[in-house]
């Protein structure tokens, strides 16, 4: 029986590269027919050259060679930072605001006008606020973080069936107990797939802060590579973003599985 499982999830596993796997096949035919011109999509032995570089290359061997620790640990922090603000206020508030209506009322209109601001315009705003450097990044990272997991929360609670409080009432289950042993286990399918949105706008948004002039990071690789015409940094920058923020997906994922009873029915 397990044997038989196993061998019908390999397929199933294949079948999550299928998509990256044809579109690395169509960039190779491109690049190696000509049809795009190297100056707008280099060639994948190009990029891997640069990747290879800039992962694991000397420090001055080449331009941005031996970079990437640097730059992935400025980054990762200012993810982290700005999606950790992003769960402190947007799942309490959430949470409130589905189960609670004068705090719907009190926050809805305000939250999803903020909403409907795209991020680009608060920048300006925040290097005002903030100056150049980590405290712009996190500051946008954690209010493009937060409309998802503050909206999925608000779902999760909402519709958590009122029967569902009242029988732990019955048997003795304090609010504040059944709030986290309950409502919130109840809520979680809407949790978790507000923090995994969450965490994948904050990966998109650290490009966006880290337009401010830092020095280091991922999203500071991109515009200088840009600024100098390097398509190859570019495509490495973009490559790496995806596969670390699919990592950190999966790392969240896993955690509250770990974490929470709850979480471990979800797939």
């Amino acid at each position: 029986m397990i044997r038989r499982i196993v061998v019908m999830t390999q397929p199933r596993r294949l079948l999550n590269w299928l998509i990256p796997g044809i579109f690395f096949l169509a960039w190779l035919v491109v690049s190696e027919t000509g049809l795009a011109p190297p100056y707008l999509l280099p060639h994948p032995k190009d990029v891997l050259a640069t990747a290879s570089s800039y992962l694991f290359g000397d420090v001055g061997q080449a331009a941005y060679a031996g970079r990437f620790f640097e730059d992935l640990t400025a980054s990762t922090t200012r993810v982290l930072l700005g999606f950790g603000l992003a769960v402190i206020a947007g799942i309490p508030l959430g949470v409130l605001s589905g189960r609670l209506a004068l705090v719907n009322h009190l926050l809805s209109t305000t939250i999803n006008a903020l909403r409907a601001v795209p991020g680009i315009s608060w920048l300006p705003l925040a290097m005002v606020w903030f100056g150049i450097g980590i405290k712009t990044t996190v500051f946008l990272v954690a209010l493009a973080a937060f409309f998802p997991i503050y909206l999925n929360a608000e779902a999760g609670a909402r519709q958590v069936s009122p029967t569902l409080l009242q029988a732990g009432a019955m048997m003795g289950v304090r609010r504040l107990r059944g709030t986290f042993a309950i409502l919130l286990p109840a809520a979680m399918p809407s949790i978790i797939t507000g923090l995994r949105l969450g965490m994948g706008i904050s990966w998109a948004y650290l490009v966006l802060g880290e337009l401010t002039g830092v020095t280091n990071g991922l999203g500071a690789l991109i515009m200088d590579a840009r600024m100098l015409g390097r398509i190859d940094i570019i495509v490495v920058g973009i490559i790496l973003i995806a596969l670390i923020g699919r990592l950190c997906d999966v790392g969240l994922h896993y955690a509250l599985r770990l974490s929470f009873k709850s979480a471990r029915r979800i797939p």
